[in-house]
């Protein structure tokens, strides 16, 4: 069969990138007349650029100019079996991507079981910045990343997931696939916590879902076999700007080198200063921002973030490239990069005792397992912070 994308992008050479040519096809596919004008519309494109695709996607046989734009019989196969829409639940599909509320009713199942999966998350390290997202967070991701044509067919990889993105992902494909079997693509995950990583497992292997999971320290280069292999990545990093850098540039190098792939950034509300610095690390990239959008991840529990960060969404270009290709040994992690100490007094005896990262125990959570080291009560209470000169 055709690869009807490749060849016309070979023809055509649209500065877009080949994906537009793919979301051109999708749309005659699904609104069969429509007229090239109004795909133009659809996709933001200037007309002569759209007219360009649909000549040369008839010229391939994967179009017909009758009434409007039709898929041939052979476009039609590709887009279901080579681009993997076969088998949709065209109705569900329409309303997630008409209505952005729709997921509350049509989802509403999918999103009680995926309460119930995401209680089974581990305690989250606060040394590795973990805070776990809610499930609504999780869910809505995933339909972001079907409103942004890079779910269905596609190959996705999570840099770091304790929000289980994946399985979220995973769950939506077969919500949208009922009766099939296996869907085309795959969702990958590469995470350094191994108690999320069987998390996650334990959950693809209860529910037959297309997840597989990788351990890898992100401070050493991806595996090899996982670079240029995915249609997109969602990371949430560590909020200091090293943390996000580097998590972004192991994204993309397992991106495939393609123009206009969608990059999914989750990251706190920064200051304007801090905010500028990131930018110049996309463009030092050479990824573009696609949109922002404020406030759309919520946290449980996460007072320090308010509760709530924004999700960025970028895009690859001709230029994109990792800013971090080697090993990384500067500070990552927001206890690395400013030093605290912490004094805690026991409830029970007023024993006092330190937590800090160059302390023996490192964070309250740790101190409450372990309990009061002269009586093991496990309730205290915090009597001072102070900042430690970083070494």
């Amino acid at each position: 069969m055709h690869n009807y994308i490749d060849e016309t992008y070979q023809n055509v050479q649209l500065q877009e990138g080949p994906s537009v040519i793919e979301q051109f096809l999708i749309h005659c596919y699904f609104q069969p007349g429509m007229p090239t004008k109004e795909v133009a519309r659809k996709l933001m494109l200037p007309v002569p650029v759209a007219t360009a695709i649909k000549k040369e996607l008839i010229r391939a046989g994967a179009l017909q100019a009758t009434n409007g734009l039709t898929c041939t019989e052979d476009g039609r196969a590709y887009t279901e079996n080579v681009l993997g829409f076969g088998g949709l639940d065209r109705k569900l599909f329409d309303r997630l991507m008409q209505d952005k509320a729709a997921w509350k009713i049509e989802l509403s199942g999918l999103y009680q079981e995926l309460q119930q999966i995401m209680s089974r998350r581990p305690q989250v390290n606060v040394q590795l910045d973990q805070a776990k997202c809610t499930a609504e967070t999780s869910l809505r991701r995933a339909i972001l990343c079907l409103r942004s044509h890079a779910l269905i067919g596609k190959n996705i990889l999570c840099v770091g997931d304790d929000d289980l993105v994946s399985v979220s992902l995973a769950l939506l494909l077969k919500r949208l696939f009922p009766g099939k079997k296996a869907v085309s693509g795959r969702i990958e995950v590469v995470d350094i916590d191994e108690r999320f990583l069987q998390v996650i497992t334990d959950v693809a292997k209860q529910y037959a879902l297309p997840i597989r999971c990788h351990r890898a320290d992100l401070r050493k280069p991806l595996p090899k076999e996982l670079h240029q292999q995915y249609d997109c990545f969602f990371t949430d990093p560590p909020y200091t700007l090293q943390g996000m850098s580097l998590f972004l540039s192991r994204g993309i190098s397992g991106l495939k080198k393609r123009k206009g792939l969608p990059i999914f950034l989750s990251f706190a509300h920064k200051s304007p200063d801090f905010t500028l610095r990131m930018q110049q690390q996309f463009v030092q990239a050479g990824v573009t921002v696609r949109e922002v959008i404020s406030h759309f991840n919520e946290y449980e529990g996460a007072q320090m973030l308010g509760g709530k960060g924004q999700m960025i969404v970028l895009a690859t270009t001709e230029q994109t490239t990792p800013i971090v290709e080697h090993a990384f040994t500067k500070p990552l992690y927001t206890g690395e990069e400013v030093r605290s100490q912490r004094l805690y007094r026991c409830k029970k005896c007023a024993q006092v005792s330190k937590v800090g990262a160059t302390e023996k125990i490192a964070t309250i959570e740790g101190l409450k397992r372990k309990g009061c080291p002269r009586c093991r009560h496990t309730r205290f209470e915090l009597l001072a912070r102070r900042t430690a000169i970083r070494d």
